[in-house]
């Protein structure tokens, strides 16, 4: 299979161009596309900083780049957007209508209900990866599973890992030693966690409405318990571990873990950023996440304020802003993604 990237769509816009490539990811075992925003330059052997986008629940890596709006600031400030899909997926042309035309799907289910999931979205025919919207195709959580019916969803392996290492091995003009991360909802998540636990490799972090507590809400609770498993010893040295993370409902031992836990100094995979700011504290770049005060998962599934208290009682810098009237579209994200390529472009220019 073909790993190196295809490119498959081009689109000029504030000066650079859209680029949409495809490529067989081996640590998926499946084809995936992905996007990036070139800023023009006025030297071709110029380099740009990248900041990586993970995009939410339903989401592929179309919509950042087409309903955003981003790439003025990205322009601007001389930023390449890297935006990736959110899981080991193939995505119809169906699927794109409702994702990509309608300013947030989430708010538009009614008008597919009729319509069966899998008639509009295709994954690795894996036995239920298409039978909801908050799990298995479209619902990677950036993390690495454990249990063997999903063991093709490490999609914190593929943004952390192989992906960076393709875009070096291909991309001469961008520079993957300077990046940042950001994302929405389950990529505020995903960005939230991979940020917290690669202080090495990325400068900055931000996010708007992320799932900032999933051991504590009905999405996170379901997906790691499919993907992590129900093994509730490992959860308990886990949880150990992790220095009590702040969280008390029965369920969450089912967070479970990789075994490694025989092995004395290995890395315990952890994917709750409120849990993983107890041990991975030594932040230097402030955070920054926005969130609409009109959000209508912010109580029951975001919980925003349970990471500003983690940070809170870590001493980490954390601006987050609850943005009056807002609520969890790409309304909310275009209105304030300028703040956030500034923000990320101060920290990859120091």
């Amino acid at each position: 299979m073909e790993t190196k990237p295809t490119e498959i769509g081009s689109s000029k816009m504030f000066g650079g161009y859209n680029k949409r490539y495809k490529h067989f990811s081996p640590t998926l075992g499946c084809s995936m596309t992905f996007h990036i925003y070139f800023p023009p330059s006025s030297s071709p052997s110029h380099k740009f900083p990248i900041l990586y986008w993970l995009s939410g629940l339903t989401c592929t890596d179309e919509n950042f780049i087409i309903k955003s709006g981003a790439q003025r600031a990205a322009s601007a400030e001389g930023v390449a957007l890297i935006a990736p899909d959110t899981s080991p997926s193939k995505w119809s042309k169906a699927l794109s209508f409702y994702v990509i035309i309608y300013p947030c799907f989430l708010w538009q289910w009614h008008q597919i209900k009729h319509m069966s999931w899998a008639h509009v979205v295709g994954g690795l025919n894996v036995e239920g990866e298409a039978d909801s919207w908050d799990f298995g195709v479209g619902a990677g959580f950036y993390l690495n599973a454990t249990q063997q019916k999903w063991k093709n969803w490490r999609m914190y392996d593929y943004v952390v890992k192989e992906l960076p290492k393709l875009l070096s091995e291909n991309f001469p003009q961008l520079d993957t030693s300077k990046a940042s991360i950001s994302g929405h909802s389950m990529g505020g998540h995903g960005a939230l966690t991979i940020y917290l636990k690669n202080l090495d490799k990325y400068k900055s972090a931000s996010a708007f409405a992320p799932i900032a507590n999933p051991i504590n809400c009905l999405w996170g609770q379901k997906a790691f318990t499919n993907y992590l498993g129900n093994d509730k010893a490992a959860w308990e040295v886990k949880y150990h571990l992790s220095n009590k993370c702040p969280s008390f409902l029965p369920i969450f031992y089912y967070l479970g873990v990789e075994n490694k836990s025989k092995k004395e100094g290995k890395k315990l995979q952890e994917y709750d950023a409120t849990c993983l700011i107890k041990k991975f504290h030594n932040v230097s770049a402030t955070i920054l996440i926005d969130q609409g005060e009109d959000d209508k998962f912010l109580h029951d599934q975001l919980l925003a304020h349970k990471f500003e208290e983690a940070c809170r009682s870590m001493n980490v810098p954390l601006l987050l802003r609850l943005q009056p009237g807002y609520d969890h579209s790409y309304f909310f994200i275009s209105t304030f993604v300028d703040d956030h390529i500034r923000h990320h472009a101060q920290a990859l220019k120091l």
